[in-house]
């Protein structure tokens, strides 16, 4: 979608992002203490490049994660995957997936997909801000690198929602719930050079 913006307006919208301290993690309702969770993914490393095949240049699909252990008392994980860094009033909404079993440990790639009124284990996907599911990384060319950043959230109880909940009704079941919490970060660019290991790659648009 945003692949078409002509690299030039993306350049003049650079300055314009929504902002890290709105991120749901740092929503001072969740009241987040110094708990945390070990957040990673074996596709890629902390504040590292994604590779394309889990953005819009790619296949779309999700990529895998891994965590570690959890806090006692932990009912069920929330995840929350957004974009810090889209040209909006709020972060972009790229996953929202609620009522993740305290045991399941993992999402394997492609996990995060339109699921209805939910799976059997007791997980659902909720709306991210434009479809129920994964929203591949797409950000306009010219904007500069976007942060993807995937929040785990442990709970001491499974939230009561709807089958696709959206942002702010998932912040409210969780306010006064979160255990811990952990973090990941993954990176994005179009048009423009980027680290991958030792070599330097520009982004698949450029215009």
């Amino acid at each position: 979608m945003l692949e078409h913006v002509p690299a030039w307006l993306g350049a003049l919208m650079r300055n314009i992002r929504a902002g890290h301290a709105k991120l749901a993690i740092v929503d001072p309702d969740l009241r987040i203490e110094n708990a945390t969770i070990d957040l990673m993914s074996p596709a890629f490393a902390f504040d590292a490049r994604l590779p394309e095949r889990f953005t819009a240049d790619g296949e779309g699909v999700s990529p895998p994660l891994v965590w570690g252990p959890l806090p006692p008392g932990t009912a069920s994980l929330a995840l929350l995957v957004e974009d810090p860094d889209a040209p909006a009033i709020n972060p972009l909404v790229h996953a929202l997936v609620w009522g993740l079993p305290a045991d399941a440990g993992r999402l394997a790639e492609g996990a995060i997909r339109p699921d209805g009124d939910g799976e059997a284990d007791g997980r659902d996907v909720g709306r991210s801000s434009f479809v129920e599911g994964w929203l591949p990384p797409d950000p306009p060319p010219g904007h500069g690198q976007h942060d993807y950043v995937f929040q785990l959230f442990a709970l001491s109880r499974r939230p009561d929602l709807d089958a696709t909940p959206g942002r702010s009704e998932l912040l409210k079941a969780m306010a006064g719930h979160v255990l811990a919490a952990g973090l990941l970060v993954g990176t994005y660019s179009r048009g423009e050079a980027a680290q991958i290991g030792t070599e330097r790659v520009t982004g698949a648009a450029t215009a």
